[in-house]
């Protein structure tokens, strides 16, 4: 199947399973709220480890080692960029963006946006190693459609405890996956058809994915003052369970990677 169709299917399915993470934060906001910590834990170790077995170590892996480091220093640029310019809010470490447009859009749309900055780099990725090999791409897909469950219920459940409604917090756990869809096509697209900038595309979603990790899931998960042993150790563990995941999914489904 081409690459681009391929992607849009995966896109799709992390957009769903995006979703399915705002519902069951409007569904069982107690629970959520105890899981929310721990599952981003886990997508903080799937994003970190396919940022390298998924995007970097293949390209350079090919020899293009010059246009993964550019597109490392790229990747990690664009959404620090957009980090400062796009006026968002996280749950804990609270508004960033332009301080002129504080309080000028709803809380749920801040929300929504933080989230997108988020679901563009992972699906960028999808689409970047999906044109680079099918099957690497559909490991990538799957691990992020999975820690993209818990990254539905943190954006949805602050909405979800303070509004009776149900529609506004699901609507921005869909916006947020139709965006990471949006953005898994067009980078199958672009890398599809301009196949020798596929190591500056892959080292630029890498980066992205990179920085997205450490500047905004990490704090988000930590910032929120002192946490018991226990509680940071079951966040520990499931960082490395999510670490797990893609290591298997990359050797399981990514061995034949290198027929890009």
């Amino acid at each position: 199947m081409n690459p681009i169709a391929l992607a849009l299917i995966y896109g799709l399915m992390v957009a769903g399973l995006t979703s399915l993470g705002a519902l069951f934060a409007i569904l069982g906001p107690r629970l959520a709220e105890r899981s929310v910590d721990v599952g981003l834990g886990f997508a903080a170790g799937v994003m970190l480890v396919a940022s390298f077995t998924s995007l970097i170590l293949p390209a350079m892996e090919k020899g293009l080692y010059v246009s993964v480091g550019l597109g490392i220093a790229l990747g990690v640029a664009a959404i620090a960029l957009l980090d400062k310019v796009v006026p968002h809010e996280h749950v804990v470490t609270g508004y960033e963006g332009f301080e002129s447009l504080r309080g000028r859009l709803r809380k749920a749309w801040l929300l929504a946006l933080a989230m997108i900055i988020h679901n563009i780099p992972e699906g960028f990725a999808i689409g970047v190693t999906t044109a680079y090999s099918p099957p690497l791409g559909l490991a990538t897909a799957i691990a992020i459609g999975v820690q993209d469950i818990p990254e539905g219920i943190a954006v949805s459940l602050p909405l979800a405890s303070a509004e009776r409604r149900v529609l506004r917090p699901l609507l921005v756990g869909v916006v947020s996956g139709v965006a990471e869809a949006v953005a898994a096509v067009l980078g199958a697209a672009a890398f599809t058809y301009v196949k020798a900038m596929l190591g500056l595309g892959m080292g630029l979603a890498g980066g992205a994915m990179i920085y997205v990790t450490v500047e905004e899931i990490l704090p988000e998960i930590f910032g929120g003052g002192a946490r018991g042993g226990r509680e940071r150790l079951a966040i520990t563990i499931s960082f490395l369970l999510g670490m797990y995941l893609m290591l298997y999914l990359d050797v399981l489904l990514g061995g034949s990677r290198g027929a890009g």
